[in-house]
């Protein structure tokens, strides 16, 4: 591709092969950074040659002036890194001007949780024994024993179960590969929809999905989080939240109890040490508000 007529269709053709096939990016990040570089694109007027450190910081500060969120513009200088870093080392551009922005931090809301009779709660509610109901019980107990995403979740084969060693094997993000354990109620809520839900809903194409949908193909994200909202929505008093929500309870929970950080990382599947610490920081005001609560002197 000669550097003076850059054909802007052809780099974010090959950027996205690039983010797919390379960062092996989810497909929700490779959509989100092909807009943001759709729309930094249109600022430079369709020409990368005009990309410097000056008009990135234009086109941030014009987003920061129509209010856009700072979660939305911290994700977008992470695009905006990226994109340049790639077309400068793929010649397009003679230097990487995404070096010289700096890093826009989005903040971090302590996220909602549980707490342990609230769980206890949800999971304890009366069944009739319906495949479906075995299903749903069966979701329940192995999002809050191992704190899995949903989108694991519904990648789970039957063979990913080790039931005599209570672990799942779980691909997280990145095809990394980790094994997770549970205890003996998620264990029996997948005996009993393995032995008595699983076989009536199978059906041609279900292959060794582990949990299914009511016309016999793998379970989608959607179809989890519905029955996570349902659940609690079952239980006087609870907060709503979704799959995420057990995540972070689960996560919050373990620290409680007396978990190291690292162990709740690598059962999180947590690149990164910084992302597992913020469930410290939701155990610290529990803590607080304890104190507060009990103590005569707070």
């Amino acid at each position: 591709m000669d550097e003076g007529q850059l054909d802007t269709a052809e780099v974010v053709a090959e950027f996205e092969r690039y983010l797919r096939f390379e960062r092996d990016l989810s497909p929700h990040t490779v959509r989100a950074y092909l807009s943001d570089v759709a729309a930094l694109i249109d600022h430079l007027d369709g020409r990368l040659e005009g990309m410097d450190i000056g008009a990135l910081r234009e086109w941030l500060a014009e987003q920061h002036a129509e209010g856009k969120a700072r979660a939305t513009l911290a994700r977008r200088t992470a695009c905006a890194r990226t994109f340049t870093a790639y077309c400068h080392r793929r010649g397009w551009l003679p230097d990487d001007p995404g070096l010289l922005l700096g890093s826009a931090k989005a903040p971090r809301p302590l996220p909602a949780v549980l707490d342990q009779e609230q769980a206890q709660a949800a999971l304890d509610v009366p069944m009739t024994g319906e495949p479906k109901e075995l299903r749903d019980q069966a979701i329940l107990e192995l999002l809050y024993a191992t704190g899995v995403r949903v989108s694991e979740l519904c990648a789970l084969d039957v063979d990913d179960v080790d039931r005599d060693r209570h672990v799942i094997r779980v691909m997280g993000k990145g095809r990394q590969e980790r094994s997770v354990p549970f205890g003996l109620p998620a264990l029996r809520a997948l005996d009993r929809w393995c032995v008595h839900g699983r076989p009536l809903w199978i059906r041609t194409g279900s292959g060794a999905a582990l949990f299914l949908g009511v016309r016999g193909g793998r379970i989608d994200a959607g179809t989890v989080r519905r029955v996570v909202h349902a659940r609690l929505r079952q239980v006087e008093g609870m907060p709503d939240m979704g799959p995420h929500g057990l995540r972070h309870t689960a996560a919050t929970h373990l620290l409680e109890g007396g978990a190291d950080l690292r162990s709740v990382q690598e059962l999180l599947g947590h690149a990164s040490l910084n992302t597992t610490q913020i469930y410290t920081h939701v155990s610290i005001e529990r803590l607080r508000a304890a104190y507060r609560q009990a103590h005569p002197r707070a």
